[in-house]
């Protein structure tokens, strides 16, 4: 068999059978080029630079990493006025959110309105999503509360605490384009979704249970996340808890609420749960000016400071021991921020029939983390309640961030001072009517139903953020998807198949109990690329399908096995390793005085068994481009040239 480009058919007269062509020799460099290429630029962005002038080449680059010089030019008056209407809906509820969030993350409050300021307008230009609507989120939140408290303790050394969530931010916009920049952003697939799930609503649980402190009017409270320390820290100091600070809590929390439910059953009216929270802090605020609410137990936000972001370019800690802290939480912060933003931006793109390039976002989102560190913002992303109000107000393009940021700017400039009255209360009201949303119990119960290994990720993530710590359930979660992971390579499946009847189409057994056994011969396909890590179990499992079909009784007029056909269809590689493998294979089955017969190995298998001599220690003769043509070459020789019954030990078998 020559390396021809096509099948061709055997020369064989009794069939028609048609060999497997070896591939073409490739060079090395220009096969491992091809796969550098296909793991790092799938989508192959340099395709739109080929044959254009070196002006043309600058442009396009600039549009590469500027989507807006592509859609600005187009944008018209009709998409303002549905992206302004967008703009100022979002602005509605980034504000109190952003004030909400910066609370949870132990920042100052003005922390928040900065985050909604910067990033948006950085986003605008870089990004490919039309939908998403940048800004800070509570799991971002919540880690850098965690994480850079275990460090510093944010009542206590207020300034180191705030610097070093600036260089958190920084360092996860560091990596965060750098991902982008390498085409690495396949690291992100290794949060599953049966992890983002699980992770999730732990997440989202341990942020309703820390917000008991601003619900219940709590002065003192535990820094660390689990569930015990927070129920321990809440029911200790019951002589603590304020009453008017409770019923305040719980009233603003049922408007929410109900607004919410409201607009989900009317999606028209989307705008009223936008609306909520900002009708919640002025209520709220009204309501302490004119009762005197806060000399009664119940905690205002007090002065935020007026004007836009001040630098904080000096501000960054890069000394021991608190720059390995910082880089930590940045890095674990950026990962989960890429995840949710890149998923968020995807989900919307789908819905709008277009398309989201990961690595761009990767880079903008990246990129605006840098920038908003130099302006005192801390970590920002897509959050998905935020872009869903964007997407259901209409938005046209990432113009409504644009929008949005000068809402926040104009908040900034002159509305600041009319948040001092605004009850704690009601920002943890928010952040709990927001974050409920995380806690996505119906695809629990579909990875329940559908794959029980999933389901135990989703859990083990659960339960590691509620009972330990965020940060452990994250390592836990992807630590038993990457141990699922290895497991499948490890242990592949091998499966016997039969033959549909009335059909030269073979299948599982199991699947399929009604197919019809072939006398003489066993069909074993193996489900995976054959490794090192697989190749002494995929051996093993071989030879105990042999030892389990020559065990089962037969009648005196069956055929005794006499061929072992190996299905290669899902094989799409093998090293060397499973070459040896495959060798041992042969020998064993040569023993037995059985004959081995593949059908259907792929082009890289071909290439490599061809290269290792395989080909010619097996026989041409005995690869086949299909299951049937394999069996029927198999029955025309155990009709026409049966082999001795008798297996002698070390007897090989003859060539036909």
């Amino acid at each position: 068999m020559g390396n021809a480009d096509y099948l061709y058919p055997s020369t064989n007269d009794h069939q028609c059978a048609h060999r497997v062509a070896i591939p073409p020799p490739q060079p090395f460099f220009k096969s491992f080029k091809n796969s550098l290429k296909e793991t790092f630029f799938p989508d192959d962005p340099l395709r739109q630079f080929k044959n254009k002038t070196p002006s043309r080449k600058f442009i396009l680059g600039l549009g590469y990493f500027l989507p807006i010089l592509d859609w600005a030019p187009r944008y018209s008056l009709q998409f303002l006025k549905a992206d302004l209407i967008a703009g100022i809906t979002i602005a509605s509820l980034a504000i109190p959110q952003g004030i909400s969030y910066a609370k949870l993350a132990n920042l100052p409050p003005i922390l928040g309105l900065y985050s909604s300021f910067i990033p948006p307008l950085v986003y605008a230009m870089m990004g490919s999503s039309r939908d998403l609507a940048v800004g800070t989120v509570a799991v971002a939140s919540l880690l850098t509360a965690s994480m850079l408290g275990q460090e510093v303790n944010a009542s206590e050394n207020p300034t180191l605490y705030l610097h070093l969530a600036f260089t958190a931010t920084l360092f996860a916009g560091l990596l965060q384009a750098s991902l982008g920049l390498l085409r690495l952003g396949f690291i992100v697939d290794f949060l599953s979704h049966a992890t983002i799930v699980g992770f999730m609503a732990g997440a989202a649980t341990v942020v309703c249970l820390q917000q008991l402190k601003g619900i219940l009017g709590l002065d003192h409270f535990t820094q660390s996340t689990d569930i015990i320390s927070v129920l321990r820290s809440v029911f200790t100091q019951t002589d603590e808890w304020r009453w008017e600070s409770a019923v305040l809590g719980v009233g603003f929390l049922f408007f929410l609420l109900i607004t919410k439910y409201f607009s989900k059953r009317r999606p028209k009216f989307f705008w009223i749960s936008a609306m909520a929270p900002l009708a919640s802090i002025i209520l709220g605020s009204l309501l302490v000016f004119l009762t005197h609410a806060e000399k009664h137990g119940v905690q205002v936000i007090g002065n935020l400071k007026k004007g836009l972001n001040p630098p904080s370019f000096g501000d960054f800690v890069f000394t021991s021991p608190y720059m390995s802290t910082a880089a930590k939480t940045g890095m674990i912060t950026g990962i989960i921020a890429l995840a949710e933003g890149i998923a968020v931006g995807r989900s919307f793109a789908m819905f709008k029939h277009y398309h989201v390039d990961g690595n761009k976002e990767m880079v903008a989102i990246g990129t605006m983390n840098i920038v908003g560190s130099c302006f005192s913002c801390y970590l920002t992303t897509g959050p998905f309640s935020r872009s869903a109000v964007n997407f259901n107000a209409g938005c046209k393009t990432a113009m409504s961030n644009v929008i949005m940021a000068i809402a926040v700017m104009f908040t900034l400039l002159f509305l600041t001072p009319l948040f001092h009255y605004t009850p704690l209360v009601v920002l943890s009201a928010i952040i709990i009517a927001a974050i409920l949303g995380l806690i996505d119990y119906e695809a629990a119960i579909c990875l329940w139903k559908v794959d029980k290994f999933d389901f135990v990720v989703c859990m083990s993530a659960y339960i590691g953020v509620v009972f330990a710590s965020v940060e452990v359930g994250l390592i836990i979660a992807v630590a038993i998807s990457v141990l699922r992971l290895l497991l499948f390579v490890a242990r592949p499946r091998t499966i016997v198949l039969g033959n549909i009847p009335n059909s030269t189409i073979y299948r599982n057994v199991e699947q399929y109990p009604k197919t019809d056994n072939v006398p003489g011969v066993l069909i074993l396909e193996i489900d995976a690329p054959i490794y090192f890590a697989n190749s002494s179990y995929l051996r093993e499992r071989i030879s105990r399908w042999i030892d389990e079909e020559e065990d089962k009784p037969k009648s005196t007029e069956e055929t005794s096995l006499q061929y072992v056909i190996l299905d290669m269809s899902a094989v799409g590689n093998i090293d060397t390793s499973g070459i040896s493998m495959l060798e041992e294979v042969k020998k064993t089955i040569d023993r037995r005085g059985l004959k081995l017969v593949l059908a259907n190995p792929g082009a890289e298998v071909m290439k490599k068994l061809n290269k290792s001599k395989f080909l010619e220690n097996i026989g041409q003769e005995w690869i086949y481009l299909t299951v049937g043509e394999a069996v029927e070459a198999c029955n025309y020789k155990l009709h026409t040239c049966k082999p001795d019954s008798t297996k002698k030990e070390s007897q090989p078998w003859n060539n036909v």
